[in-house]
């Protein structure tokens, strides 16, 4: 199916690593054209020169997305680039906040960093775009938010706190800019295998339950209604989806990409 995202100008922030990374390369793949957006300016010149190869236009900006004043900054800079224009733009960047910890162990500056980081920076980027989107009346914004905001989670406090606000977020942008022919939805990742789950989620459940590293993976695995964890791709898929126009009767959604976990 084509997606029709060819040419289009896509703005990612936290577009480097893990997911960041498989979002941008599919996007890449699509033929859109992205502007590359956050504080690791190495890793971002690593995956751009990636992608260039496949032929498409890609730059790097560098940008704290919980500044207001930085991502006005760089939405500037970017419409400069690229005629001003700005199709889609997909909030990646975020955090985990502390694990382990119980709401009454977690500290007031813990849960305000993630927080802030969590849906200040894609309430900061939208606010940004937003003028330019409403100018054409046209654009695609979608927030990577994750299943922890969907249900609540032990020991989790702070981040699903912050992924539930996101949803909120969401929505009610969703309906503030739906008269201006632009949808905001929010793709929910569950668990998704990579470094951090082979490195630090396996081995943890493997010395707690006193079994193996394989014996933990299906064991995860098992929470789930497919029975598999979710790959980076997998969550791809779904920004491309809601990012086309293949999704345009579709705004304010939480899509879950976790196996069947959050909606089962």
């Amino acid at each position: 199916m084509d997606l029709g995202l060819g040419g289009r100008v896509v703005v990612l922030t936290g577009p480097a690593k893990g997911m960041g990374a498989a979002i941008t390369r599919a996007f890449a793949d699509e033929g859109a054209d992205l502007a590359l957006v956050g504080r690791d300016v190495d890793a971002i010149a690593r995956v751009a020169d990636e992608v260039a190869d496949r032929g498409v236009r890609v730059e790097g900006f560098t940008c704290d997305v919980t500044s207001e004043a930085a991502c006005r900054r760089t939405v500037a800079e970017i419409r400069a680039a690229y005629g001003d224009r700005i199709d889609v733009l997909v909030n990646i960047a975020g955090g985990s906040g502390p694990i382990g910890k119980t709401g009454a162990e977690t500290t007031a500056e813990e849960f305000d960093d993630i927080v802030h980081l969590n849906m200040r920076g894609p309430f900061n980027m939208i606010r940004a775009v937003a003028p330019t989107m409403m100018a054409r009346r046209y654009g695609k914004i979608v927030n990577v938010g994750g299943t922890f905001g969907m249900k609540g989670r032990a020991g989790r406090l702070a981040y699903s706190a912050s992924k539930w606000g996101l949803r909120g977020v969401t929505k009610s942008f969703a309906l503030e800019l739906g008269p201006f022919d632009i949808n905001v939805n929010c793709v929910a990742p569950g668990m998704v295998d990579g470094p951090r789950f082979r490195e630090k989620v396996v081995p943890d459940m493997a010395a707690r339950l006193g079994i193996s590293e394989e014996a933990a993976v299906e064991r995860h695995a098992a929470d789930y209604a497919l029975a598999r964890i979710s790959t980076a791709e997998d969550v791809a898929d779904a920004t491309l989806f809601l990012a086309s126009d293949r999704s345009r009767q579709i705004t304010g959604v939480d899509l879950p990409v976790d196996g069947g976990w959050a909606a089962l």
